[in-house]
C-alpha cells in the first residue's frame, strides 16, 4: 500500500473523514458508504476511469446486495489528481453490504482507500440523484455535538434563498459516524455535497449580502474546522 502525503491528505479530507486508527472502532452509522480513494494507473487507462471500469463490472454484485452506486466523483481543486470519491446508497436491510464495500476498496486502480458510512440529514432522500454536469463540492465541517441540531436548522434556512439565488443546489447533507476521537473530543463530522453550474457560480454565492450567506456565516461561527474540494461527477 503506498502512503499518501499527510499534507495532500489532510488537504483532500482523507485523514479527517475517519480520524485514522482510532475510527475503526466506532459504531457503524447511516445507510450510505463515503469511499475516498487514492488511485494508479490501470493498463493505460487514466486512474478515474479504470477504477469506473471495474466499478461498472461490480454493479450486478452490489445491486444484488442492495446497494446503488450514486457516482463517482473526480478531482477538479483541492485533491490531487490520483484522488476521487465513491458514494453508494443502501437499503435498510441490505445483505452483503461490508463484502461489497471490501471489493470496491480493492478494486483495479485502487492503491489506497478510506471508508466513512455516513447517514443523511433532510437530504437526500431515498429518490435523489447527483445531477449530471456542474461541479459538486464537497465540504466537511467539524461540529460540537450540542451544536449539531442548529448546524443543521442554518442550514436549512440559508438553502431557501441560497437555491432561488443561485445555478446550484444541495444534494445532500450528512453526518458521518463518530470515532473514538470524535467522542474523545464531543463532536460530529458532517458532509456538505453540492451542486453548481460552474465555478463562477460557486465563487459569486459567497456574495455577503444575501440571505442565505448570513444564515451560514452564523453557522461558521459553531463550526469547528471545515475543509472542501471542487469535483466532476462521473455516472455509474
Amino acid at each position: 500500500m503506498t502512503e499518501i502525503d499527510r499534507r495532500v491528505w489532510l488537504a483532500g479530507a482523507g485523514a479527517i473523514l475517519l480520524a485514522g486508527r482510532a475510527a475503526q472502532a466506532a459504531e457503524p452509522v447511516g445507510t450510505y458508504d463515503y469511499l475516498f480513494l487514492d488511485l494508479e494507473d490501470g493498463q493505460g487507462m487514466s486512474p478515474p476511469k479504470a477504477y469506473a471500469e471495474a466499478v461498472k463490472a461490480r454493479l450486478p454484485q452490489v445491486q444484488a446486495a442492495g446497494g446503488e452506486v450514486l457516482g463517482l466523483f473526480t478531482p477538479q481543486i483541492g485533491w490531487v489528481a490520483r484522488q476521487s470519491a465513491l458514494l453508494v446508497r443502501w437499503t435498510p436491510d441490505a445483505k452483503g453490504r461490508d463484502t461489497e464495500i471490501a471489493a470496491l476498496m480493492r478494486g483495479k486502480a485502487v492503491r489506497f482507500a478510506q471508508r466513512g458510512k455516513v447517514a443523511p440529514t433532510s437530504r437526500p432522500t431515498t429518490a435523489d440523484k447527483p445531477r449530471a454536469g456542474g461541479i459538486y463540492v464537497h465540504r466537511w465541517f467539524v461540529v460540537e455535538n450540542a451544536n449539531v441540531p442548529e448546524f443543521l436548522a442554518l442550514s436549512t434556512e440559508g438553502w431557501r434563498d441560497f437555491e432561488t439565488r443561485f445555478e446550484a443546489n444541495i444534494f445532500g447533507l450528512f453526518t458521518a459516524e463518530r470515532s473514538i476521537l470524535d467522542r474523545q473530543k464531543g463532536v460530529t463530522r458532517l458532509l456538505l455535497i453540492t451542486r453548481y453550474k460552474d465555478h463562477g457560480v460557486w465563487e459569486a454565492s459567497r456574495d455577503p449580502s444575501t440571505a442565505a450567506m448570513q444564515a451560514f456565516q452564523r453557522r461558521a461561527a459553531i463550526t469547528k474546522d471545515t475543509w472542501n474540494a471542487s469535483t466532476l461527477l462521473v455516472p455509474i
